[in-house]
């Protein structure tokens, strides 16, 4: 587009008077003007070629004629000489789509094209932009294809203009918007926000400083609870030392040789072979119709002669044994039945059960079970055979030895745990060994010394009983009983439930007092036993046990009230369970049923959520309340270790070591060495599950099966921490005890030791005893079984273990007729002709 400044020189030029420049291109001419400086030197702004814009190429172009119009001199219209090259305009573009740009204030302006600059050979060609915006001109920095503009000093809206040579091209507006002071309406909402945040600091600090005065009253009022606690627990701990140290003397001279209570032959030996059966079928005379009665006798009599057929027993158990209904139940049934039909031939029980014990041994070792595990648990007939033999041969151990420590045991726990509190409903006592059964928290209680009444003479002087003012009255009638019918076997006393306790006041007033009448207390749905606390009964008080009369109170509650009164709940565990059933003995907390009412005594049973949280703030940690164990443990540990003694003693309290013991432990090293078992653990094993786990533990945990007595639940509790004891003492494995062990194991860790070695040399001292001939113990077996040949009604029994020859004939049967023994005797046949005579039908 031409304009482009071009200096001339030459001479004279100041003469001429139009001086103009010219190009031709494409048959059309475009001039220029000049401007004269002086005679050798001009400017003049390069003429335009005419090239088509909307054809205008990419290229450099050529002038076909390039040169001056001097006036009229006509050698100067054409400098063919001159290198002359025109290149492509500059081209802008427009800033955006709508023409504005928007800027801050002292930000560049960007024009951006191409074409910018000329490529001239030389390279160093500059064209002379010029950019205003608005009126002001910026300075510029010029690239190939962008313009950089630095912003004048302007706010607002300008129009930005650039030009070169001849060219003027606007790419749109730029508005610079303004750096504005703020706006009032901003002023005053900061102001706002900062009076609103300075309002929030002081609220703050204001309730910090109250919580931290209120969290320095909480931490005092923690620290005195604290001393509170520590006083409590030092109290507590205390108590229990001088426990500890007074209570033995104590024990060991309130229990003076009273008479022993032993349960006679026959009934020890029910209570073990089938215990919680009180009247069972081989204590009374076999019942059958008349019309049958002749028949029934002489197919029990064939019966009983088949049962003395070694041949027909063996198969007939393992027949039994090998039905999948037959349960665990039905092998302790049959074992002891067929020990009752064969007390009267122990010679021949005991070769049965030796073969029994034998293939026991053989298939143990076939399974590739640990042979430690044989005689572990009564899975079979044998293990509960072998349980009854010892019970039929040690009665007299039992009776002669072994008996007194172990009711003098029982007699300990039992006083023990009545100096402290009981709860009658959950049995929880301040005294335990178990820790299942520890009151865990602070009851206060003293003790009352009342005066009893003799039932049996009035006038005689009355009876001193020690009880305790939390003791609810069935609680206070029993330990009266006790008192007063010290030397009497429990079965001959008057039960609790059937005696109303009388209060004979000084003014001459009586009162019957119970469990529960119209001042029992009720909280919530929670409904409190009545105590002596609860009536203010003082010490020294006179009472007396009446007959129970019908009050008026108890005629019209009986239904509701009656039925969950604490005498009840102790009625319902006054039965002889068997080992099973007495893990339930404790009464749950059931509430009455129409009233919705859970009955307590000492403790709410913690299942219930009614304890709020700051019942539990005057509670100490419970843990503390251990150390109540250590101190029931070391009362009573002159009682444990007597028990153990005597029963891991070979020759003790003037009685030899029954022959049933060395016998059976012999025959048990006999099997290891025809085994080749010679590991002495495995040996070790066999004898403690054959005797101590077999026989000892069902004593020790149920002396009720060898005494007359009756056994609470904490009693029980304790006698199953002994028992467990008992059982670690005669394990081979290492005790790793650590702080998470259960407490009943780490109450004796550290006797458990001694009372090994007890164990071991027991056994060793049984080894070296000399052998006993077959000949001897059967003489002995000859004489137990002459002793106590009419305990049981042999027909009942047969008849009992026959129900399972009913119930599997098929099978034994089909047993006895693959066996060539019993084909030779023909039993097949002979248990037919039984089951002829047996049929109802026939």
């Amino acid at each position: 587009s031409g304009n482009t400044p071009i200096a001339v020189w030459g001479t004279h030029l100041d003469l001429i008077q139009n001086p103009q420049i010219r190009a031709k291109h494409g048959g059309r001419e475009h001039v220029n003007n000049c401007e004269v400086q002086n005679s050798t030197e001009m400017t003049c702004q390069a003429p335009a070629l005419a090239v088509d814009p909307n054809h205008q190429s990419e290229l450099a172009e050529r002038p076909e004629e390039f040169g001056f119009i001097l006036d009229n001199v006509q050698s100067l219209l054409i400098l063919n000489k001159t290198n002359f090259t025109y290149y492509p305009n500059p081209i802008f573009e427009v800033f955006n789509p709508s023409g504005i740009l928007e800027l801050k204030p002292g930000s560049p302006i960007i024009l951006k094209g191409k074409n910018l600059i000329p490529p001239v050979a030389g390279g160093n060609a500059k064209l002379n932009y010029t950019v205003l915006v608005g009126e002001k001109p910026c300075a510029v920095t010029v690239s190939d294809v962008q313009l950089l503009c630095e912003s004048p000093n302007l706010i607002g809206r300008h129009k930005v203009m650039a030009r070169v040579g001849g060219m003027e091209f606007s790419p749109g507006m730029v508005y610079i918007s303004p750096d504005s002071p703020l706006s009032l309406p901003a002023i005053v909402s900061i102001a706002v926000a900062g009076g609103l945040l300075i309002i929030f600091i002081v609220a703050v600090l204001i309730a910090y400083k109250r919580k931290s005065r209120e969290s320095d009253l909480t931490l005092k009022r923690l620290q005195m609870q604290m001393d509170n606690l520590e006083s409590r627990v030092a109290l507590e701990c205390k108590e229990a030392f001088a426990e500890l140290q007074t209570d033995i003397h104590e024990l060991t001279s309130d229990l003076d040789g009273a008479g022993i209570p032993f349960l006679d032959y026959r009934t020890y030996t029910m209570r073990v072979l089938f215990p919680g059966i009180e009247d069972h079928p081989v204590l009374r005379d076999l019942e059958v119709p008349g019309y049958r009665q002749e028949r029934v006798e002489k197919g029990l009599k064939l019966f009983a002669q088949l049962i003395n057929n070694k041949v027909f027993l063996l198969s007939f158990i393992r027949t039994l044994e090998s039905q999948r209904s037959f349960s665990m139940r039905d092998r302790g049934n049959v074992a002891s039945l067929i020990m009752t039909v064969l007390q009267s031939k122990l010679e021949y029980a005991t070769d049965v059960l030796k073969q029994l014990l034998a293939d026991l041994i053989d298939k143990n070792l076939e399974s590739k079970n640990h042979p430690k595990l044989l005689l572990r648990r009564t899975e079979s007939v044998a293990e509960k055979m072998l349980t009854n033999w010892f019970t039929f041969l040690l009665y007299k151990f039992l009776k002669e030895c072994a008996g007194e420590p172990l009711f003098s045991l029982f007699c300990a726990i039992k006083q023990q745990m009545e100096k402290g509190p009981i709860d009658s409903i959950t049995g929880e006592a301040r005294y335990s060994l178990s820790e299942d059964k520890l009151i865990r928290q602070q009851i206060d209680y003293k003790t009352l010394v009342l005066s009893c009444v003799n039932p049996d003479n009035v006038n005689s002087p009355e009876i001193p009983v020690k009880i305790l003012n939390c003791d609810t009255i069935t609680q206070v009638k029993e330990k009266i009983l006790d008192a007063i019918f010290k030397n009497v076997p429990c079965s001959h006393r008057p039960k609790a439930a059937d005696m109303d306790l009388e209060w004979r006041q000084a003014s001459g007033a009586r009162m019957i007092l119970q469990d529960e009448d119209i001042t029992t207390k009720i909280e919530n749905d929670w409904k409190r036993l009545n105590t002596l606390a609860h009536y203010q009964v003082p010490d020294g008080s006179v009472v007396a046990l009446v007959s129970k009369q019908v009050t008026a109170y108890n005629a019209v509650n009986n239904s509701t009230v009656s039925r969950t009164s604490a005498s009840k709940y102790e009625n319902m565990i006054r039965y002889t369970g068997s080992p099973d059933s007495l893990r339930s003995r404790t009464p749950m907390i059931t509430p009455d049923l129409e009233s919705g009412v859970k009955m307590w005594h000492l403790v709410k049973n913690h299942e219930h959520g009614d304890q709020k949280e700051g019942d539990r703030g005057s509670k100490m940690v419970s843990e503390i309340y251990l150390t109540r164990l250590l101190a029931t443990k070391g009362t009573l540990q002159k009682f444990v270790d007597d028990l153990f003694e005597t029963i891991f003693s070979t020759a003790h309290r003037g009685s030899a070591l029954p022959l049933a013991i060395k016998y059976m432990f012999d025959f048990l090293d006999e099997q290891a060495d025809k085994h080749n078992i010679h590991d002495p653990h495995v040996r070790h094993t066999w004898k403690s599950n054959c005797l101590p786990l077999r026989f000892w533990v069902n004593m020790i945990k149920n002396p009720q099966f060898v005494f007359d007595i009756h056994k609470n639940s904490i009693t029980d509790a304790c006698l199953s921490v002994v028992a467990q004891t008992f059982m670690d003492s005669c394990s081979t494995s290492e005790h790793r005890l650590g702080k998470d062990s259960p407490s009943n194991k780490l109450l004796y860790a550290k006797d458990i030791p001694s009372y090994k070695n007890w164990v071991e040399r027991y056994y060793s001292d049984i080894a070296k005893m000399p052998a006993i001939s077959d000949q001897d113990m059967n003489a002995y077996l000859a004489e137990q079984s002459r002793m106590h040949m009419n305990e049981f009604n042999t027909m009942s029994a047969l008849s009992e273990i026959y129900s399972y020859v009913g119930k599997y004939s098929e099978e034994i049967l089909g047993a006895l007729d693959q066996d060539d023994q019993a084909g030779k005797q023909k039993l097949a046949y002979k248990l037919e002709q039984v089951i002829a005579l047996m049929s109802i039908d026939s």
